[in-house]
C-alpha cells in the first residue's frame, strides 16, 4: 500500500481552506487533525450509488457501511443476498429504523446479530431479537443490556456526586 495521496485541485483547495479552522482546535491529535474530510459531494453519492451495484459483494459492502448513501440505497443492500452486504447494512447507524426491524427477521444470525448490537435499533426489534432462536443473537443482546444498565447505574451515581 501506498503512503502518497493524490488529492484533486478541488480537494486540495477545500483542505487549505479548512486547515486554519482546525489549528486551534486540538493540538492533542496531532497534525492529522489540521485537515477536514472533503464535503460530501454529488459526486461521491454518485460513487456510492456505483459501488452498491458492483458485482463484488466486498464492494457492495462499502457503500452499505458508508454513513453518506442515499435511504433507497441502504434500502437496496439490506435486501442484498449476500449475508455480509446486510450485515453490514445491521451495523451502519445512518440506517432507518424500518430497515433494522426487518432486519432483525433475516434468515442470517450474523445479520440479526449486528441489528442487536447497532445503537438505535427500536425497542421492538430488539425484543423480537431477545427471544431469538440463536444462543449467539440472545446472548449480544443481554450483553447490550447489561451495558446500558451498567451505563445507567454509572450515570446515576454520578449525578448524585457533590
Amino acid at each position: 500500500m501506498s503512503c502518497i495521496r493524490f488529492n484533486t485541485p478541488a480537494q486540495r483547495r477545500q483542505l487549505a481552506t479548512d486547515a486554519p479552522t482546525m489549528r486551534g482546535a486540538s493540538d492533542l491529535d496531532g497534525p492529522v487533525a489540521q485537515f477536514l474530510s472533503p464535503a460530501v459531494t454529488a459526486s461521491k453519492i454518485a460513487r456510492i450509488r456505483k459501488l452498491a451495484t458492483d458485482p463484488n459483494p466486498k464492494i457492495r459492502e462499502s457503500a452499505a457501511s458508508s454513513y453518506h448513501a442515499p435511504d433507497e440505497v441502504y434500502e437496496v443492500l439490506s435486501r442484498d443476498p449476500d449475508p455480509g452486504v446486510r450485515a453490514c447494512i445491521a451495523k451502519n447507524e445512518h440506517v432507518s429504523c424500518d430497515i433494522l426491524r426487518r432486519l432483525a427477521d433475516d434468515p442470517d444470525e450474523r445479520v440479526r446479530g449486528f441489528v442487536a448490537i447497532n445503537f438505535f435499533v427500536p425497542a421492538d426489534a430488539m425484543q423480537r431479537l431477545a427471544d431469538d432462536p440463536s444462543l449467539v443473537v440472545r446472548g449480544l443482546v443481554d450483553w447490550k443490556a447489561r451495558l446500558a444498565a451498567e451505563a445507567h447505574d454509572t450515570h446515576l451515581v454520578g449525578a448524585g456526586a457533590p
